[in-house]
């Protein structure tokens, strides 16, 4: 689910349909400033000025060895046989996780856990949960092995299961109110591949009631039993949608293949085929989208922007806060797997992008790329960040991919509100920097 007022809910109304009322990205967020110049580098050694400021010279690098019940410590700096990336600093990445949980994890209203909060998102209770926040804190947490963090936002998730054992999707910030019922399958699916990542990097259970394995694999059987239309589409939630109520961001064929083998369940590649069948056919010349792989946000299985996905008629149909993460999601699939099908996609909208030039990208796309920002004033890292990690498929676009890495690591992209653009400037940056890895195909060092 994005945080864009334009961005429908990532989960459904209690009457099997989202609800009117749509989450809504912070036109208070703070606006960046410039990038503050970008990395110099000698030799081996990075020397940044991005990030938490200062320079490190000759900052350790990856993969640092397993040791104290962690096997894959951060950081791991593993480079993609398929993908480059570009001159980094870990203390960037550390930089930007420390604001991210300083900023949005809190106790508060948390049932004595951990929650992610939305601290400036107009149209949301102040200071609310939603499901999607959990699971990108979750991805974060497993990735900069924060255990305690990790089992702690699984615990509250665990006290906001619908009758099919998944979160519901919006939660009031005092703790005390389901405030939009119904699973978002995103956040789900998210939740499943933290889980899978976690049994590989601690092993066991942690503090949880049982193994991290056993609880991804139920994890990963709820969703498609209840997320999953006709054993082949990824429906946006378990109360609703289908075939005419698709949303591409959602999107995540690299977990598919985990999914396949860790469940047992070869229809998984079905679900994946149809992931990227459905991709394809979203990119046309009715839609003027066919060169940019700019996705609608709401369309149906054959690509057709589909505004009737939500009951009142409004749901967007151009690349908004929802849509900015594929480029993010379908790239992981090239970089981790190869997926040809992957690089074709990321090869559009890298194109696209870097055409227009890191600092001129804005938050907001018609499907024919003229620019619709929502916001005024400053960038939003949902944006850059995975447009940049689509980027990584092809070093022919390295000095738009450094010039990305950069502007993200001021930490400063911040107009869709803090706490969507703070979770994605972690996660691009973990992506970025050879951190965001599936563990299931690596052996700790």
């Amino acid at each position: 689910m994005g945080s864009s007022s334009d961005s429908v809910p990532c989960g459904a109304g209690s009457a099997g349909a989202p609800p009117v009322a749509q989450p809504s990205a912070g036109s208070s967020g703070t606006s960046p400033a410039a990038p503050s110049g970008g990395s110099a580098h000698s030799g081996g050694a990075s020397v940044s000025t991005g990030g938490s400021g200062g320079s490190v010279v000759n900052e350790p690098r990856g993969p640092t060895p397993a040791a104290n019940a962690v096997n894959f410590s951060f950081p791991q700096n593993r480079s993609s046989s398929n993908c480059s990336s570009p001159k980094l600093r870990n203390a960037d990445v550390k930089a930007a996780y420390d604001k991210w949980k300083a900023d949005t994890v809190t106790g508060d209203g948390a049932g004595g856990f951990l929650r992610v909060k939305r601290p400036k998102d107009p149209g949301l209770e102040a200071n609310s949960t939603v499901s999607e926040g959990i699971a990108y804190g979750m991805l974060i947490a497993v990735y900069m092995g924060d255990q305690s963090l990790f089992d702690a936002l699984w615990k509250y998730e665990q006290l906001w299961l619908d009758k099919n054992g998944l979160m519901d999707w919006y939660i009031s910030g005092n703790g005390k109110d389901r405030l939009g019922t119904g699973a978002a399958s995103d956040a789900d699916e998210d939740m499943a591949w933290a889980l899978l990542m976690a049994d590989r990097q601690w092993g066991g259970k942690g503090s949880l009631s049982d193994s991290y394995l056993n609880i991804a694999k139920h994890q990963i059987e709820q969703v498609y039993n209840t997320e999953i239309q006709d054993d082949k589409l990824l429906k946006p939630g378990d109360t609703w949608g289908g075939w005419s109520t698709v949303n591409p961001s959602y999107f995540a064929p690299s977990y598919y293949r985990a999914f396949a083998k860790v469940s047992g369940n070869n229809k998984w590649n079905d679900v994946l085929q149809t992931s990227y069948d459905t991709l394809a056919k979203s990119l046309n010349a009715a839609n003027k989208n066919a060169d940019n792989g700019l996705v609608p946000a709401w369309c149906t299985s054959d690509g057709v922007p589909n505004a009737g996905a939500w009951m009142d008629g409004t749901a967007p149909t151009h690349y908004q806060y929802d849509s900015c993460r594929t480029p993010f999601r379908i790239g992981l699939d090239y970089c981790q797997n190869g997926e040809p099908r992957a690089q074709s996609y990321v090869a559009k909208t890298s194109q696209f992008f870097a055409g227009i030039g890191t600092k001129q990208i804005v938050d907001g796309y018609n499907l024919d790329g003229t620019a619709r920002p929502q916001y005024s004033g400053g960038q939003s890292a949902a944006f850059v960040g995975p447009a940049v990690v689509g980027a990584m498929s092809s070093a022919t676009f390295l000095p738009f991919i450094q010039d990305g890495y950069d502007s993200v690591a001021t930490l400063k992209l911040l107009i869709g509100g803090d706490y969507y653009d703070e979770s994605w400037t972690v996660l691009s940056l973990l992506m970025l920097s050879g951190n965001f890895l599936d563990y299931t195909a690596l052996t700790p060092s």
